[in-house]
């Protein structure tokens, strides 16, 4: 990468979590990360390697203006909505802007010439898988309104790159978890739902979290899943890029780090990393929360040459009290 000449990439969604971690990764590849986002869910502050355009994916003028000015050689997409119980009680919601978005956005794409796209995706799309690890060719069953939104938006994705000669690289990526080690960005969701964040602020605000059911079959009875560091999926999306502008035409594959913990596990781990106890409380399971997700990451591997450098649980949960402890 010539950074006399940085190449710039539209990044929806780039205010938010995952996005503005991938802005990170991508500046330090000498990449310029031109960030769309509405700022309905991202964080201006967030914004700290690019320009800022602020804009809606479903609003074509506007974006039709941002790629005129800046002239993109590809997109990275993250502008989603992620809640799952909030999936079941607005659907609507979910597919206008997770389906009708994408498609708004896949069609400036194709009228602006831009053939490259990465794609932010989910494990969501397995529902309960019906064996671990999950690879990439497992059932597709999602559960809830949200999965059932991402695998539309990936079969589109498919029909428009084969009709209009598209290169891209879908991420199906597992539970992000942890911040920026250097502390610039980190988790800020309006209303959280992860379970890191939520036992920390457990802690500094002495309410406690709630564990959705300790009777699953797996060795503690809580469920278990597979956590991938924000810093390293941000890393697999720069090389994912990387693979697109090389013309590698489609690509589908899981991020995570091949293992997994249970939620009494990360409440250890959250306990040795900060010296205080969570206090938790003990609910009933919640509709489909499946007992293991667990990713198959061979193909990852393999493909882009990805190493995750988070694969210990701590680690993970280090940056992630590092950056809490900042925003108190």
């Amino acid at each position: 990468m010539n950074s006399d000449s940085p190449i710039p990439i539209l990044v929806t969604g780039g205010a938010g979590y995952v996005g503005a971690h991938a802005c990170k990764a991508l500046a330090a590849r000498g990449y310029t990360p031109v960030v769309y986002d509405n700022l309905s869910l991202g964080h201006e502050a967030a914004v700290r390697w690019g320009p800022l355009e602020i804009g809606d994916i479903a609003d074509r003028d506007r974006l039709d203006a941002v790629i005129a000015r800046h002239r993109p050689a590809a997109v990275m997409h993250f502008a989603a909505f992620s809640c799952v119980g909030e999936s079941v009680a607005d659907p609507g919601k979910y597919y206008r802007n997770n389906v009708t978005g994408t498609l708004s956005l896949l069609e400036a794409m194709r009228d602006h010439g831009i053939r490259g796209l990465v794609f932010s995706s989910t494990a969501a799309l397995y529902g309960t898988p019906e064996s671990i690890p999950i690879s990439e060719d497992a059932p597709k069953a999602p559960i809830s309104p949200y999965g059932r939104s991402k695998w539309s938006a990936e079969a589109m994705i498919a029909d428009v790159a084969a009709a209009h000669g598209l290169s891209t690289a879908v991420l199906r990526y597992f539970n992000a978890a942890g911040a920026d080690p250097d502390g610039e960005i980190g988790e800020r969701h309006q209303p959280e739902t992860h379970l890191i964040p939520l036992a920390l602020q457990a802690i500094t605000n002495a309410s406690p979290l709630t564990v959705f059911g300790d009777d699953y079959p797996t060795p503690d009875g809580t469920c278990i899943r597979d956590y991938v560091h924000v810093s390293d999926l941000a890393n697999a999306h720069v090389l994912a890029l990387d693979q697109v502008l090389a013309g590698r035409v489609s690509i589908t594959l899981n991020l995570g780090i091949g293992y997994g913990f249970s939620v009494s596990e990360v409440i250890a781990a959250i306990e040795r990393v900060t010296g205080r106890s969570v206090p938790y409380d003990i609910g009933p399971r919640r509709d489909g929360d499946p007992p293991v997700l667990v990713a198959s990451v061979d193909k990852a591997f393999d493909l882009l040459k990805w190493k995750p450098r988070h694969i210990e649980l701590d680690s993970i949960v280090r940056t992630a009290w590092a950056w809490h402890q900042r925003g108190q």
